[in-house]
This record gives structure tokens, C-alpha cells and sequence, in this order.
């Protein structure tokens, strides 16, 4: 397991509530993941000089609560298994009482960064990141359905401050854009998200939603009606 501890700052908090929101939590997990990644040796250089990149397939986080402004957390993960060319990653975090704030568990390809396809992971792989158990929560599938009906909204272009090193929209911004239609007092106490294909700068993304009594949907699209990704709000 590798962990990381850290305080709340200002500048990671939601303007009304003075806590964390689901984006700055994802954002910790993103960097414990990528921490863990560089001590271990498998980290940005080495994929560069691989040719390969992980790609977030899938995420199901479970919230307990949101952090406040100045807690200290500890962040960590784990990987659980391997699988051809997916793999598979645990995240927790806890309050300085041990205390669970949220869970998460994750689903990754290993991509080829040339053919821009997936490859097959490696010895090396398996043989740094140690594998440790399942966390207990309850798993739901990788793949969301689609609702059989949506309402479309109105559609916006992917910017500069979407992107990252990938040269595409970073996984956690997908979710940052969807929370922005969220009903007022929604509270998350789950969250889905499944990717379907990368959004590059210029791209045009078409939102649609469903709510339902305890489940808001949210597809954001390209022009084409094809998903980039699909999220699953869960009321708490």
C-alpha cells in the first residue's frame, strides 16, 4: 500500500460548503496513484520511454463524507489484480481518527502509445506494484447503462485547462463538468463513471441527463451522439 498524508487547503474547497468536493477527491486519488507509480519506478519517464500510458477505464467511489477545510487526510492505494491488459486499483481515504471519508475502487488499460492501442502488461508490472487484497465494498460492474431517455442541454467546447499530459480531457474533469448539473442539495453518496473515449481540445461535448429519485445520469457526448464518458450520481 502506499499512502501520502495531507492537510485541506483553501484552494481545493467547494465555495459553499467549505469541504472538498467529489473533483478534489478524485484529484487525490489521481496524485496518490501517480506517487505510488514514481516510487516504485514505473512512473512518468519510464511509460514515456515504453511507449505506454494507463488509461482510467472505470471509477466507483464511495463517499462517507466530505473532508473539511484544514482536516489532515491520509490518501492511499493499492493494486489488487492484473488482467491481460487491465488493471485493477484500490483507493481510501481516511481522517486523522481512522476514519473512512471515501473508497474507491478503479479499473485501467495499459495502452500502446504509438499504435494507440492496448497492450499486454508486463512482468515488470506485476512484479513492482505488489498485490494486495480487495478492499470489502460492494463492486458494481465496470460498464453504465444507458437510460433509455435523456434530456440534452446545451453543448460546450473543450478548453486548454481540460487537458493533461495524455493531450486529452483528464479523467477527473469529466466528473468536474457533470457536477455542474447537479440538482441543488444533491448530495453524493456514490459515484460511476465509465469511459468510452477520449475528448481532445476543440472537441464539442453535448451533455444529456436523467434524474431519477435517488440516481442522476449524466452523459456527456460528442456530436456524433457517441459517449465519452457516463456518470452515475448516487443520492446519499
Amino acid at each position: 500500500m502506499y499512502s501520502f498524508n495531507s492537510r485541506i487547503r483553501y484552494s481545493e474547497i467547494d465555495a459553499t460548503t467549505k469541504q472538498l468536493d467529489l473533483h478534489a477527491i478524485i484529484n487525490y486519488f489521481q496524485d496518490c496513484s501517480t506517487f505510488h507509480s514514481e516510487d516504485v519506478g514505473l512512473g512518468f519517464d519510464y511509460l514515456e520511454q515504453a511507449n505506454r500510458v494507463w488509461i482510467l477505464s472505470s471509477w466507483q467511489i464511495v463517499i462517507h463524507r466530505f473532508p473539511k477545510l484544514f482536516e489532515t487526510i491520509k490518501t492511499s492505494t493499492w493494486a489488487y489484480d492484473f488482467n491481460t491488459m487491465y488493471g485493477y486499483r484500490n483507493f481510501l481515504m481516511e481522517d486523522e481518527a481512522g476514519e473512512t471519508v471515501a473508497v474507491a475502487n478503479s479499473i485501467w488499460v495499459l495502452m500502446d502509445t504509438v499504435s494507440m492501442r492496448p497492450a499486454k502488461v508486463t512482468s515488470i508490472d506485476c512484479a513492482r506494484y505488489v498485490l494486495e487484497e480487495k478492499y470489502p465494498m460492494d463492486y458494481a460492474p465496470r460498464k453504465i447503462k444507458l437510460p433509455s431517455t435523456l434530456t440534452t442541454l446545451e453543448a460546450f467546447p473543450v478548453i486548454k485547462s481540460n487537458i493533461d499530459t495524455n493531450n486529452h480531457v483528464n479523467n477527473g474533469q469529466y466528473i468536474k463538468m457533470a457536477e455542474e448539473y447537479l440538482p441543488t442539495g444533491f448530495e453524493i453518496g456514490e459515484m460511476r463513471a465509465e469511459y468510452r473515449k477520449s475528448a481532445v481540445l476543440g472537441d464539442i461535448i453535448v451533455p444529456k441527463i436523467q434524474m431519477g429519485d435517488s440516481i442522476c445520469t449524466i452523459v456527456l457526448a460528442g456530436t456524433d451522439d457517441k459517449p465519452y464518458c457516463i456518470i452515475e450520481f448516487i443520492k446519499k
